[in-house]
């Protein structure tokens, strides 16, 4: 999970919404603003996802109020959803700069490739360790079918990250100008908020210093 930078005001649809009998808080623009403000990415795995969710960051519990508020609308998949549904009730918020989601909670690729992957949580609050179990259950699963599911992803994140790991090697190995380029883009492009599984790949580079010296500054 990674800061996300929630756009404002409001649509104006989710408080017109918010006074029928039975409105609907995916309405007007919420969808396409969702989707511009993560990235067309969830927001817990990552990845873009093929079943879209709009998620009630704190479960609404059938209060009007937090189920129309636009602040508590997220963008995920199928998978994390359901994974989250009303058990973690209280995690990092990537919307709100304030909780240093990237600082607090460091992701683990060794060995590799991982048969499950393991978060750490870099501090002892009860909103960062709940994050972290939260990611884990994502990544590793939780029941018979969850666990497939979870395969899956981890499928396409290894996958991901051994491309990754490509370009960095490819850089460091070739002498022309013009291909080393070629392949510090690639490498930029995969630090980029945008790019699946960054998570992943920041702390690639932050655990390796001499990566770190010389990738670091294109973590934004």
């Amino acid at each position: 999970m990674l800061y996300f930078e929630k756009s404002q005001p409001a649509p104006k649809c989710l408080e017109i919404e918010k006074n029928k009998k039975d409105g609907d808080y995916k309405c007007g623009k919420v969808l396409s603003r969702l989707k511009k403000d993560f990235m067309n990415k969830c927001y817990i795995c990552e990845f873009t996802p093929l079943s879209i969710n709009v998620e009630h960051f704190r479960p609404h519990k059938k209060d009007k109020d937090l189920k129309f508020s636009w602040d508590n609308l997220f963008y995920s998949c199928g998978h994390c959803n359901n994974t989250k549904l009303a058990k973690y009730d209280d995690i990092l918020d990537c919307t709100k700069l304030e909780d240093d989601i990237e600082n607090k909670i460091k992701y683990i690729l060794n060995p590799f490739p991982a048969e499950s992957i393991k978060v750490e949580a870099l501090n002892s609050e009860e909103s960062t360790v709940s994050t972290k179990s939260l990611i884990e259950a994502v990544f590793n699963g939780t029941t018979k079918m969850k666990k497939i599911e979870s395969a899956n992803l981890r499928n396409f994140l290894l996958k991901d990250i051994e491309k990754f790991n490509k370009y960095i090697q490819r850089y460091q190995n070739l002498t022309d100008s013009n291909d080393k380029e070629h392949f510090l883009d690639k490498i930029k492009s995969n630090l980029d908020k945008s790019s699946n599984f960054v998570s992943f790949k920041r702390w690639i580079i932050r655990e390796n210093q001499s990566l770190l010296k010389e990738f670091g500054k294109y973590i934004n």
